[in-house]
């Protein structure tokens, strides 16, 4: 099982990026994802997950009408489109996964997830 994000760098405040999570070694289309991320002496808090079938989507206030996650099952990977991006988004992004049954929504709790990839950092310069 691995999970592989990508897509961080540096950008200016008001920037965009497009972080990808690319999953391998297992059936994707059985996991819903999460993103989360964590800023130097912050605790990992949940940005954004996506269910199974990429019908429910959550996100945390905080990036709400900024960030937007979808998924291409056939790929094996979700997309988390980041906008208006600010300094305070600035963390090292991690995607995860957890296997879930068809009807269930996703949620943005760390500890329900099994799988993590390694994260990619994102840092928002004012």
């Amino acid at each position: 099982v691995q999970l592989q994000a990508s897509g961080g760098g540096l950008v200016q405040a008001g920037g965009s990026l497009r972080l990808s999570c690319a999953a391998s070694g297992f059936n994707f289309n059985e996991y819903a994802i999460g993103w989360f991320r964590q800023a130097p002496g912050k605790e990992r808090e949940g940005v954004s997950c996506i269910s199974r079938s990429g019908g429910r989507t959550d996100y945390a206030d905080s990036v709400k009408g900024r960030f937007t996650l979808s998924r291409d099952n056939a790929k094996k990977t979700a997309y988390l489109q980041v906008n208006s991006l600010r300094p305070e988004d600035t963390a090292v992004y991690y995607c995860a996964a957890v296997r879930t049954i068809l009807t269930v929504p996703c949620v943005l709790t760390a500890g329900r997830y099994n799988y993590w990839g390694q994260g990619t950092q994102v840092t928002v310069s004012s």
